[in-house]
């Protein structure tokens, strides 16, 4: 599991084996999201994370978004 990045409690990372679109998962606690950064940020899907985590977790992943999409590449391409 490639790790992005670490911040604040949030951990985002991609599986081995993920596949387009490009996408990254984070976890936060208990709770795990999976954020769309292609063609546009957009949340595709959570469990068991708060409303305030799974905001917050999309406020990084969109400042992020460069580094998300720079790791992506190095990683499946």
């Amino acid at each position: 599991m490639p790790s992005v990045f670490t911040k604040n409690g949030f951990r985002f990372f991609f599986y081995s084996n993920d596949h387009a679109p490009l996408h990254v998962h984070v976890r936060k606690g208990g709770g795990e999201a999976v954020f769309e950064i292609e063609p546009r940020l957009r949340l595709r899907e959570s469990a068991g994370m708060k409303t305030a985590d799974i905001l917050r977790a999309e406020e990084l992943a969109r400042e992020h978004r460069p580094l998300i999409i720079k790791k992506w590449h190095e990683h499946f391409d």
